[in-house]
């Protein structure tokens, strides 16, 4: 199959959904946007997920050899010096990589900051700048917190989206942003980690695969992860986003 049509959250992930099951690298395909992704008001109503079409390029026709040429004698007078190579441009100072990332995470705040002012809502948000992983984390703490959660985090994540856009806004260099609310990152980490071994466990038992939600890319990934090592047992992705499900089968 030289050509696919994928949806996605934003283009990007629709591209990169096409490109895994193409299984080929961005440079290799035309992208055709079919439909821009149109973002939902905090998770709730509005939104539309982006549609692509990628097709796989076709490879050029190698060019002829050309003949062999009789070497040909140059005088030593002749021979000139090879000119010095051109310098190779600096990579941007630490420094300035350090600065645009806080300079995300600054804009990041204040937009959630005025976000959650016109809700009415007295949060504390806290901002943290992980240089190592080019990625800013911002964890809000306070009450009521729950609405902005949602059923297993999709508000959490239509925000997330959002702050990404506004954090970005302007820059050359796309930085992650990570929105975190009362720890639910990391409590539903374990709580994937948890129901992916013990379903792990029942398709031991019974040799029958078992299939989870709908979940996004990130969640998905952790599945993945917490059994990438058990030896009976394999998980793959099938579906089509934003309704991709992890299917735990034995190997």
């Amino acid at each position: 199959m030289n050509v696919v049509e994928k949806t996605g959250k934003t283009v990007e992930d629709a591209v990169k959904a096409a490109l895994a099951e193409l299984g080929v690298s961005r440079d290799e395909v035309e992208v055709e946007v079919l439909e821009s992704s149109k973002s939902s008001i905090l998770g709730l109503f509005g939104g539309r997920d982006a549609k692509v079409r990628v097709t796989v390029k076709e490879a050029p026709a190698p060019e002829p050899e050309a003949a062999a040429e009789e070497p040909v004698a140059v005088p030593a007078k002749e021979i000139e010096e090879a000119p010095e190579a051109p310098a190779v441009p600096e990579k941007k100072p630490a420094e300035d990589r350090a600065a645009d990332l806080v300079a995300t995470a600054a804009a990041a705040k204040e937009f959630l900051e005025q976000i959650f002012s016109a809700m009415g809502m007295d949060l504390i948000i806290e901002k943290f700048v992980n240089q190592k992983e080019d990625e800013v984390v911002l964890k809000i703490h306070g009450e009521g917190i729950g609405v902005l959660i949602g059923k297993h985090g999709q508000t959490l994540d239509a925000l997330q989206y959002l702050t990404s856009l506004a954090g970005n806004k302007g820059r050359k260099t796309w930085n992650r942003v990570i929105l975190d609310a009362e720890n639910y990152r990391e409590r539903r980490r374990q709580t994937l980690e948890r129901l992916a071994k013990n379903l792990a466990d029942r398709v031991r038992r019974t040799h029958k695969k078992a299939m989870l939600e709908p979940m996004n890319p990130y969640e998905r990934k952790i599945v993945h992860m917490s059994l990438q090592n058990d030896p009976a047992i394999t998980t793959y992705s099938e579906g089509e986003e934003p309704y991709r499900k992890v299917v735990i089968d034995l190997k």
